[in-house]
């Protein structure tokens, strides 16, 4: 495999199969200590759904009957 010009490389897609990076995934170069080059996927933090993040933080109290009010414009 060769590097391109601005420091490019492609990764086989063997490799990318079996460690499930796409084109999104973030990776790291590590270096060990004998000078071995490790390519190491960085895991995604877990991103809660906004629904689930917006559960239980409205403050106004309403009956449904007001929210449908609302809804359709009877107030």
């Amino acid at each position: 495999m060769k590097v391109t010009t601005k420091g490019q490389v492609t990764i086989p897609q063997a490799i990318r199969d079996k460690k499930g990076i796409t084109a999104d995934t973030e990776i790291e170069f590590i270096e060990s200590p004998d000078g071995r080059i490790y390519i190491e996927v960085i895991k995604p933090a877990t991103k809660k759904s906004r629904f689930r993040t917006a559960h239980k933080v409205a403050s106004v109290v309403m009956s449904t009957d007001e929210i449908m009010a609302l809804t359709r414009g009877d107030n």
